[in-house]
C-alpha cells in the first residue's frame, strides 16, 4: 500500500488537514532516504535515520516528535507491524521564546507589500491571531461584517472559535473583493483552490526583505505578536487564551514572558 492509501485512512479517521499533509511527508522523506519499501526497514535502521536527522539535519522538537508520531502511524496502519520507538519521542521542549514584531514592524510589512491581496492575507494573520492553517482555509462567508466577527472554523483540534474583525481590515478586505473577486477560499491561488501555506511563507519571506526587517521570523511570529499586544494593552489572558482557541492557559502563559509590565518596566542600573 502508497502514502496515497494512508492518507485515505488518515482521512476517514478525520485527523485535521495539516496533521495529513505532515504525516504523509515524513513518510515521503524516509522512503526517500532508505530507497527501499519501509517494510524492510528494520527498527535499528530507523534508529539511525532519527539520528541523522537529529544531528546532522538539525531537525526540531516539534518536527522529531511528528516523525514518530508519522512512522509509528504508518507501520501500523499499512504494515500491520507495532514499531516501539516512543523512547525516541523528545523528552523536554525546548524553553524558546517566540519571535514578536512590533507594531512599527508588522505596517512596514504590511506597507512592503506588493497589492491589496497580499496586504490583506499579513493583515489578516496579525489582526485576528490566525494560525496559517486558519488563513489559507479561510472562506469568504468567514468574514461577518454585520457582527463584525470572524468565523474560525475547524481549526487546531477540531474547534471552532469568534474573533473580532478589525474594522480597518474590513475596509481594506472590501478593495481586495472587489478587485479579485474570490469565489469559495477567501484567498485563492493562482490555479483556484486554496492559497498554500508554502507560498505565504515565500511571500512573508520577501515582504520582510523588502520591509528590511532583519529579524529571522516566521508566519506564526505575527501570531505571537497580536497576542503579545494585547496583553500589552491590558487584555487579561484568559481573554488572549480564547482568542487564540488555546485549550491551556499554560499556552498562553508563554506571552508574559516576553511582555510583563513589572519586568518590562524595571529600570536598568545602567542608566544610574
Amino acid at each position: 500500500m502508497s502514502i496515497p492509501d494512508f492518507v485515505k485512512i488518515m482521512e476517514v479517521k478525520r485527523y485535521s488537514k495539516n496533521t495529513i499533509n505532515v504525516y504523509a511527508s515524513v513518510v515521503k522523506l524516509a522512503q526517500g532516504y532508505f530507497n527501499k519499501p519501509l517494510s524492510r526497514v528494520s527498527e535499528s535502521e530507523l534508529h539511525s535515520y532519527f539520528y541523522h536527522l537529529v544531528h546532522k539535519k538539525n531537525a526540531s522538537f516539534s518536527y522529531q516528535k511528528q516523525m514518530v508520531m508519522a512512522l509509528k502511524h504508518y507501520y501500523k496502519e499499512i504494515l500491520n507491524q507495532d514499531i516501539h520507538i516512543e523512547f525516541l519521542l523528545p523528552k523536554r521542549k525546548e524553553a524558546k521564546l517566540p519571535v514578536i514584531l512590533s507594531f512599527n514592524e508588522v505596517n512596514q510589512l504590511i506597507k512592503a507589500a506588493n497589492n491589496i491581496k497580499h496586504k490583506c492575507m499579513i493583515a489578516l494573520v496579525y489582526s485576528a491571531g490566525l494560525r496559517i492553517g486558519e488563513l489559507i482555509n479561510m472562506r469568504v462567508h468567514d468574514i461577518d461584517s454585520r457582527r463584525m466577527v470572524i468565523h474560525i472554523k475547524q481549526a487546531k483540534g477540531r474547534k471552532d472559535r469568534i474573533v473580532p474583525l478589525s474594522g480597518k481590515l474590513l475596509v481594506m478586505l472590501r478593495d481586495y473583493y472587489k478587485q479579485y473577486e474570490p469565489k469559495a477560499f477567501l484567498f485563492e491561488g493562482q490555479k483556484g483552490g486554496s492559497y498554500t501555506t508554502s507560498s505565504f511563507n515565500k511571500l512573508l519571506k520577501s515582504v520582510a526583505r523588502r520591509a528590511k526587517i532583519s529579524k529571522k521570523f516566521s508566519a506564526h511570529a505575527l501570531r505571537h505578536s497580536y497576542a503579545t499586544h494585547l496583553l500589552e494593552k491590558g487584555t487579561d489572558i484568559r481573554v488572549i487564551q480564547k482568542l487564540l482557541g488555546h485549550n491551556s492557559i499554560k499556552t498562553t502563559m508563554i506571552y508574559t514572558q516576553v511582555s510583563s509590565p513589572m519586568l518590562l518596566n524595571v529600570k536598568s542600573p545602567f542608566d544610574d
